[in-house]
């Protein structure tokens, strides 16, 4: 999960999320899950509080991952930029330990 950051919404930018799936025997690449903007993203970042899944802001790459298609996989343009995204949800999850 990527989103803008508060400091957008602050200065009354419009708030923007995006929500990726990766399943490495499914897929070569993370899916779109959801994206969109105001009303939309507001709902998308409430479901990730309720089930606990980490939100990231990187307003940039919200930017692009917004541009894509629902249920496509990301761009190969996108690969390191997303890379970086799982590499830190990773460390992220490893530091909370077992649940």
């Amino acid at each position: 999960m990527t989103s803008f950051s508060d400091d957008d919404a602050a200065q009354g930018r419009e708030p923007r999320a995006a929500a990726l799936r990766y399943e490495r025997s499914a897929a070569h690449a993370p899916r779109i899950l959801a994206h969109g903007r105001g009303a939309t993203a507001e709902q998308i970042l409430a479901l990730a509080r309720e089930h606990d899944v980490p939100v990231r802001e990187d307003r940039d790459l919200v930017e692009l991952l917004c541009a894509c298609d629902i249920g496509d996989e990301i761009p190969v343009e996108l690969y390191g930029a997303v890379a970086e995204l799982l590499s830190w949800l990773y460390a992220h999850n490893a530091a909370l330990g077992p649940r």
